[in-house]
Parts: C-alpha cells; sequence; structure tokens
C-alpha cells in the first residue's frame, strides 16, 4: 500500500499537504519553505508515468545560422545545404543513376557533419548534441557511401571480408 493513501482523508486531510503520512503541518497550498518537502508543481503527485515536460534545452549550436533580420531560408541554410543535397541524390536515383544518386546522398550526410561540426550554429541541423550529431551524420552518410561502393553489379569497391560475411549469411 503507499504513503500516499493511507489514512489520508484527501489532499489537505490529516495526513498532510500531499498526503504523506509523517509529516510536520501544513504550510499552504504549494508547500512553503519550512514545511521539510520539496515544493512541487501541480498535478506533480499523480505518478512518474504521466508527468509532463515543461520545456526542452535547445541543442548546441541550434541557434540561427544568419541574424534574425534575414529570410527564413537565409537563416536554415545549413539545414537546406544538405536536404538539397539529398533531395538532389534522389532525383539522380529515380532517374536511373543509383550509384551516383546514392553517392551524393552519403556525401550530403557526411557534409552536414562536417558542417556541424566546423560552425557554431546551424539552426535547425543540430537536433541533438555536437559529438551525436557528428557521429550520427558522418556514421550514416559514410554507410551509404560504403553500400553505394559495394553495389552490384560491377562494384566499384571490393571488401573481401564483407563479401564473406554476406555469403556466410545467405
Amino acid at each position: 500500500m503507499r504513503a500516499e493513501s493511507a489514512g489520508a482523508a484527501g489532499p489537505d486531510g490529516p495526513a498532510g499537504s500531499h498526503g504523506r503520512a509523517g509529516s510536520h503541518g501544513r504550510a499552504g497550498a504549494n508547500g512553503a519553505a519550512g514545511s521539510g518537502e520539496p515544493r512541487r508543481e501541480p498535478g506533480a503527485g499523480k505518478g512518474r508515468r504521466f508527468q509532463l515536460t515543461r520545456d526542452t534545452a535547445r541543442p548546441e549550436g541550434g541557434g540561427r545560422a544568419a541574424p534574425g533580420d534575414a529570410p527564413a531560408p537565409a537563416r536554415q541554410w545549413p539545414l537546406l545545404a544538405v536536404m538539397g543535397a539529398t533531395g538532389l541524390g534522389l532525383l539522380v536515383v529515380a532517374a536511373g543513376a543509383f550509384r551516383v544518386g546514392t553517392l551524393l546522398i552519403g556525401l550530403a550526410m557526411i557534409g552536414g557533419a562536417v558542417l556541424r561540426w566546423a560552425l557554431p550554429s546551424v539552426g535547425m541541423l543540430a537536433v541533438r548534441s555536437r559529438f551525436t550529431d557528428m557521429i550520427t551524420y558522418g556514421g550514416l552518410g559514410a554507410a551509404i557511401l560504403l553500400l553505394s561502393l559495394m553495389a552490384q553489379p560491377h562494384p566499384w569497391l571490393k571488401v573481401p571480408f564483407l563479401e564473406d560475411i554476406l555469403h556466410f549469411t545467405v
């Protein structure tokens, strides 16, 4: 049985201002500083499962990449550059040049990692911490690049141990 429901007539019942047994008196509606209990937000005692996040921190480097009076596309040019190169790669793939298009997509992702490393503010290209963004963009870009170079038929890059792993699993 939880301590909050043991013997309390209500939220302001005899067990204290927050329904806990053994509380040292009531301290007002929000729990004042001398009561021995931490101050709680309204609705915080309903359980850990349904607590609302009030605010989140902006990722490091998540500020504008251009001054605030610049038009919106200019403020987000790093993200637009990566998305534009990726879109161009997808158009090239749709046109029939699979290998060249996927190379463009992989290079766009690696370019996003380089932009995230080199620039202090990259706008909405900053999603997580700088290190996590660089590892994510760079790792995905390198994987796409490697897979496009190894694609069949007539791969441009042959990595023998990866071919052995593929043949072993199939």
